[in-house]
């Protein structure tokens, strides 16, 4: 185990989120992150999508009855004998209020090396609980357990909060060994694996640091055989107002080179019109194309290492 490591371990980064209560701006977070590894800058990446899930059970003054809507659910309906309408008639005497969490991930990133990979990534989330519903509707009471957990015509309550907000850690990536593995299951080469590998072998990796502009969000999906696959995105955490590029259809020459020159400048780092493309963020993929034929004809506007990148993926295109 190395110092990085030893000093960014996840029981560690845990015990940090238990100990710290949100702020508005997770200013402390931050600072207490950067004492764990003083020697690498930290940095928050990016604020993810708001985001809910089932909460648990309180009473109607805001008493906490159970952590995990779920569990209680299926606990209590064995202890009434497995009877819903049971289940029902104890959740309306008692005027259990379900709740639910709702929160962010944030996502840190520390910057280990030079290349595209060579970055280590703390998602952690912040979540606050807060009611949602009666339990049990009055006017249309569950058929069965899966409505009583989640039902379709819930009666929503005003809402408060339940407890303060809090931290709770969800993972650390260090992207490099990580990729590693996630290439070792994959015949081809990984889509995000060769997004990276472009980065590193074109114009932009001598002015940008991938990690600056982009994250990535390991995933698992289910194979054709009901096996569980970890699979990896890539994610944009760009900030500016970037504006798409315009339809290139007919421009060749210093037009097209001019639109390609803004994009670039708008996003902060040159050949990033070729990222946002592979992406399918902002540039269309006709325009990859419109600039192939143009530096393969009477002009010459890209240096020689982003043509060649440009190339590989005319003739062998992938999106990320």
């Amino acid at each position: 185990m190395d110092d990085l490591d030893f000093q960014l371990n996840g029981q560690q980064i845990a015990k940090l989120c238990k100990q710290i209560l949100p702020s508005a701006d997770d200013e402390l977070l931050l600072a207490k992150l950067q004492e764990l590894i003083p020697s690498h800058k930290v940095r928050l990446a990016r604020i993810g999508d708001e985001w809910y899930r089932l909460g648990g059970i309180v009473d109607m003054q805001g008493n906490r009855i159970a952590q995990d809507l779920v569990e209680w659910t299926e606990r209590t309906f064995i202890n009434c004998g497995k009877n819903l309408q049971t289940l029902i008639e104890h959740a309306q005497e008692e005027k259990l209020i379900a709740t639910r969490q709702t929160g962010n991930t944030l996502h840190f990133v520390v910057q280990t090396g030079t290349k595209a990979e060579d970055f280590i990534q703390i998602d952690i989330d912040k979540t606050h609980e807060i009611s949602d519903r009666l339990l049990v509707s009055e006017h249309n009471p569950p058929e069965d357990l899966e409505e009583f957990i989640d039902p379709l015509n819930p009666d929503c309550l005003e809402a408060f909060s339940i407890g303060a907000a809090r931290y709770s850690y969800k993972r650390k990536t260090d992207v490099a060994i990580f990729m590693d593995e996630i290439n070792k299951y994959h015949i081809e080469e990984h889509p995000v694996q060769r997004f990276m590998d472009d980065w590193n072998r074109s114009s932009t990796q001598q002015k940008a640091v991938l990690s600056d502009d982009w994250i990535v969000r390991p995933f698992r999906n289910t194979g054709r055989f009901g096996e569980q696959i970890i699979n990896v995105e890539i994610v944009n955490t760009q900030q500016k107002n970037v504006l798409q590029m315009k339809d290139v259809s007919g421009k060749k020459g210093t037009s097209l080179a001019n639109l390609l020159t803004r994009f670039d400048r708008q996003v902060g780092y040159p050949f990033a019109w070729f990222f946002y493309m592979v992406k399918g963020k902002l540039v269309l993929p006709q325009t990859g194309v419109a600039v192939y034929k143009d530096v393969n004809g009477d002009f010459s506007y890209l240096p020689e290492r982003d043509v060649a990148v440009l190339k590989d993926w005319v003739n062998t295109p992938y999106s990320v």
